[in-house]
């Protein structure tokens, strides 16, 4: 096969640019290369030989080295020096060039493997033989009473965990903590800090009632009555059991019952209905009801504790407030206020008309200095979109611009997001530090909210040092700034070791809109890839299937693609236990076919029969 001179001659020409400027590159970022860990030494060489060779169009390159038929790429990330000499020797063969034997010591991709693999280890601990990449799983409140819920995940699984600070407070954390320690010593434990993350405030109290619904066709027929547990405050269903309802009554009455026993009560609307007795477990009861009802703490119960015979008349325990719940419309406006002010659901007269608008406060009221008119603002994970429309001294007008047809439901406690707007917020909020204290005290790693740059990572580096604590970061990327930042956050952050990378999806994907995302996030991965950082897959991944007991085929498809990560996330739901199980079998099944962004290629198993 001839290869055309001309073609390789400037195939050599690209290249002896690159590698120049490569060296141009180290010489740059000389100090920043000085200050890492020794253990991140070459990999921080590397990730600046990356960014001389993205400095270039590479496309061009790539595109003369295919029209060649030379069997060679420059698509991985992790050795780039070696990469580019090597090509270059293979090119000076084909032109006959003497070859000069090359000063510079580069490391082979041997050692390239031991990197990746020492900072995996140091940052997820050891993963389970079977399977490359590990499985991180956020821990519900469940985690800190019920050792055995631990005991099964990890069973199923899980090979470090993760505790979300902006929840729960120290009681219930060092209580996972010591159930995970318990049964699994070398489980990775990782914390997050909550950051400047903006919220919802707290809603007005709802009602107090339960409704229950059994399942119904289309035609609005019962198919299968509404699962109801019956127990005493405090006693919670037993785990892994699905549940539509748990309503709480008097323990002294609900032991004479049995199977066969029923309730017959009217409820809020007046309407007769009836609950049967299904099974006694421990304390509690599993029961039936066929009816739609709703249920208050005045809800008088006639109990039949055999059939037509013994009768007791007895209520509820006070039942807890509901959430009170928004729902916004294409369309409608709502009042975003400064203050604390209680959230309320629009207010209308017996026409229709509106009489107050549905509103709800901001947990950090500082952003109101630097929102600016007609700036898009999103709701619940981009769920709600609307337009800044107003601004006022003490509020925003917001119009909503997208939602469900059926109204987009707005509670407290959810995320705001305002990708267009500069807000100015920084580094570790006075919660955040007084958290690091137990983090660094308790956990393998903390995992950074909202870091947005160098300098965020640095304020980080100098609360960890006044702890005297040698504590693993997860830098979670999830802004727009945090993403254009990345190499220097990097960089910054290899000053301590370990060091990993969150790619935080849900936040990331509205910050940088729907239509950049995927690009964006793998940019992240070769970014990490170069410097040989361990990164998280997270957000939502199998989630459906957590919280609903299903996935769907594009969580199966997201699941396969998040192989390619050295880790992936969970977060918690009813069926956190399945998804484990789920994610583990998926993962193992696809390292048989991908290795991160290689693919292998095993003997296929169709039929020879074609």
């Amino acid at each position: 096969m001839r290869f055309s001179k001309d073609k390789l001659q400037e195939i050599l020409t690209a290249l002896n640019s690159i590698i120049e400027t490569v060296y141009e590159f180290e010489d740059k970022y000389e100090s920043q290369l000085r200050s890492v860990h020794p253990n991140y030494a070459q990999s921080a060489k590397n990730l600046v030989h990356y960014l001389a060779l993205r400095s270039f169009n590479i496309n061009i390159l790539q595109q003369k080295l295919e029209d060649t038929g030379l069997p060679v790429t420059l698509e991985s990330q992790d050795n780039i020096l070696l990469s580019l000499i090597g090509i270059r020797a293979i090119v000076y063969s084909l032109l006959d060039y003497r070859l000069v034997a090359e000063d510079e010591i580069v490391m082979d991709n041997q050692r390239v493997r031991e990197l990746q693999e020492q900072n995996s280890m140091a940052l997820f601990g050891s993963i389970n033989e079977k399977r490359r990449t590990a499985i991180l799983v956020t821990q519900p409140t469940e985690a800190a009473i019920n050792e055995d819920f631990v005991k099964t995940l990890l069973k199923q699984g899980m090979d470090c965990a993760r505790i979300n600070c902006a929840h729960d407070d120290e009681t219930v954390w060092q209580q996972i903590i010591d159930h995970i320690r318990n049964n699994a010593e070398d489980c990775k434990i990782m914390m997050d800090l909550a950051g400047p993350k903006i919220r919802t405030g707290k809603m007005k109290p709802g009602p107090k009632v339960i409704h229950i619904k059994p399942k119904k066709n289309p035609l609005g027929q019962v198919v299968e009555p509404a699962k109801i547990w019956l127990a005493p405050y405090g006693v919670r269903p037993p785990k892994d059991e699905d549940v539509d309802v748990v309503i709480p009554v008097n323990k002294k009455w609900l032991r004479k019952t049995k199977k066969g026993s029923y309730i017959i009560f009217r409820d809020s609307r007046n309407k007769k209905c009836t609950i049967h007795i299904e099974s006694k477990e421990d304390k509690g009861r599993w029961a039936s009801c066929k009816d739609s009802a709703f249920v208050t703490s005045e809800t008088v119960l006639n109990v039949f504790l055999e059939k037509k015979s013994r009768r007791e008349i007895h209520t509820l325990h006070e039942l807890l407030p509901l959430d009170e719940v928004i729902f916004l419309f294409e369309g409608d406006f709502l009042r975003l206020d400064k203050n604390e002010i209680l959230g309320e659901p629009a207010i209308y007269d017996d026409e229709g008309n509106l009489l107050e608008m549905a509103h709800i406060s901001c947990t950090l009221p500082e952003i109101f200095d630097y929102v600016k008119s007609d700036e898009p603002i999103y709701f619940n994970d981009g769920k709600i979109e609307g337009v800044v429309r107003e601004i006022h001294t003490d509020h925003l007008i917001i119009e909503i611009t997208g939602a469900k047809k059926k109204g987009g439901k707005l509670k407290a406690d959810k995320g705001i997001n305002l990708p267009n707007s500069v807000l100015g917020l920084r580094g570790l909020t006075e919660k955040d530090k007084e958290d690091l204290k137990f983090v660094a005290k308790h956990a393998d790693a903390v995992n950074f909210s909202f870091v947005n740059s160098k300098e965020d990572v640095e304020e980080l580096l100098v609360e960890i040092k006044k702890l005297k604590a040698e504590l693993g970061i997860i830098l979670k990327i999830e802004t727009k700034e945090a993403y254009r930042n990345l190499p220097g956050i990097l960089l910054k952050a290899m000053e301590n070791f370990p060091v990993g990378v969150m790619i935080a999806r849900g936040d990331l994907a509205i910050e940088t809109g729907w239509k950049n995302f995927a690009i964006i996030q793998e940019e992240i991965l070769q970014i990490c890839n170069a410097a040989h950082i361990p990164n998280v897959w997270a957000t939502q991944v199998l989630e459906n299937l957590a919280k609903k007991g299903i996935p769907t085929r594009a969580e199966i498809t997201d699941v396969a693609m998040a192989q390619r990560a050295d880790c992936v996330m969970l977060n918690k739901g009813p069926y956190i236990v399945k998804a484990v199980r789920m994610l583990d079998k998926v993962l193992r099944k696809m390292q048989r076919i991908q290795k991160g962004n290689i693919t292998i290629l095993p003997k296929l198993e169709f039929s020879e029969n074609l």
